[in-house]
């Protein structure tokens, strides 16, 4: 959604439909991301305004939780797990192919838009391990060359 008044208006009507439930700051946070694939720094004062908060306690909350974003996610999300099962199958030689192919680490998006890495820690697909998540698709016994093939179909 690039249409700064449809914008706008999509997080004033998150913002009216949740401000007053308890605690909504979190809610609203998750509404606008879900809406618009992250929390733009522009949709602070609005929030902020709503909850009657400053501006430095939204931006606190955005800042201090992994899970929301404050840019505009890749096509495509990778979730590379970093859970214990993960890691004894090879999952730090995957993490550290995988942020060199890319050339990001988490929470990063590539250049061209393509790809967003983000941490999870657990995919529930500790017998295949070490797995990812790329959308919804889950994909087990990741290896760099099968990393770099399932890649290779997405570009």
């Amino acid at each position: 959604m690039t249409d700064t008044s449809s914008m706008q208006a999509t997080v004033q009507d998150i913002i009216d439909t949740l401000k007053h439930k308890p605690g909504a700051l979190l809610p609203i946070l998750h509404g606008i991301q879900d809406a618009l694939g992250y929390v733009p720094a522009e949709t602070v004062p609005a929030i902020a305004k709503g909850l009657n908060l400053s501006r430095a306690e939204v931006h606190g909350v955005i800042s201090f939780y992994h899970y929301f974003r404050d840019t505009p996610p890749g096509q495509h999300t990778i979730h590379l797990c970093r859970a214990e099962s993960c890691q004894a199958m090879g999952g730090k030689a995957l993490e550290a192919h995988v942020q060199a192919k890319l050339g990001i680490d988490y929470h990063e998006t590539t250049a061209d838009g393509q790809f967003s890495l983000e941490p999870v820690y657990c995919l529930g697909n500790c017998a295949c391990s070490p797995a990812i998540q790329i959308d919804e698709d889950v994909f087990g016994r990741v290896s760099a060359d099968s990393f770099d093939a399932i890649i290779e179909e997405l570009a």
